[in-house]
């Protein structure tokens, strides 16, 4: 969405501007979004303008807003985005540490087995249960999981 004159602005809000009293209702205002393929409800657009209808002025701000939020929307969700997976990368290292007992970088069917046993999660039928678990992920088949195939597999029964 590119900026728009205030002339522009002008020819836009006297086009919606249907019955001429000087304010574009919310219902006007509905449609034109609606128009350009935002939906919105009458009760979101209202908690969004604050009014029941805009004056120019307050139509002029309207459109600041929506532009400035566009241009800035972009790279606000990249930031998010980055953040989220920092985040994300952050809490999996943690998980994974609580299971790499010994600390070597990898995660044994044992060490597996000993963190689900202190959780509470693991009887004497868990072993063939670790070891199968570990083997699908595993996929340099070395019998542990390093951090990257941990992370695959929480990604991956997560999704």
């Amino acid at each position: 969405m590119s900026p728009i004159n205030t002339n522009d602005l002008n020819r836009i809000f006297e086009k919606l501007d249907q019955n001429g009293d000087g304010f574009v209702s919310l219902d006007e205002l509905k449609w034109l979004l609606e128009t350009i393929g935002v939906r919105a409800s009458q009760d979101e657009l209202q908690s969004l303008v604050g009014k029941k209808s805009l004056d120019l002025i307050d139509f002029m701000l309207f459109y600041d807003t929506i532009i400035k939020q566009n241009i800035n929307g972009d790279d606000e969700l990249e930031k998010d985005e980055v953040l989220q997976d920092n985040n994300l990368e952050n809490d999996l290292a943690k998980a994974f540490d609580v299971y790499d007992v010994n600390g070597d970088g990898y995660i044994s069917c044992e060490e597996l087995q000993s963190v689900l046993s202190r959780l509470g999660f693991w009887n004497e039928y868990c072993g063939q249960d670790c070891r199968s678990m570990i083997k699908r992920y595993d996929m340099n088949s070395d019998g542990v999981l390093d951090f990257e195939e941990f992370k695959n597999m929480m990604l991956l029964t997560n999704s």
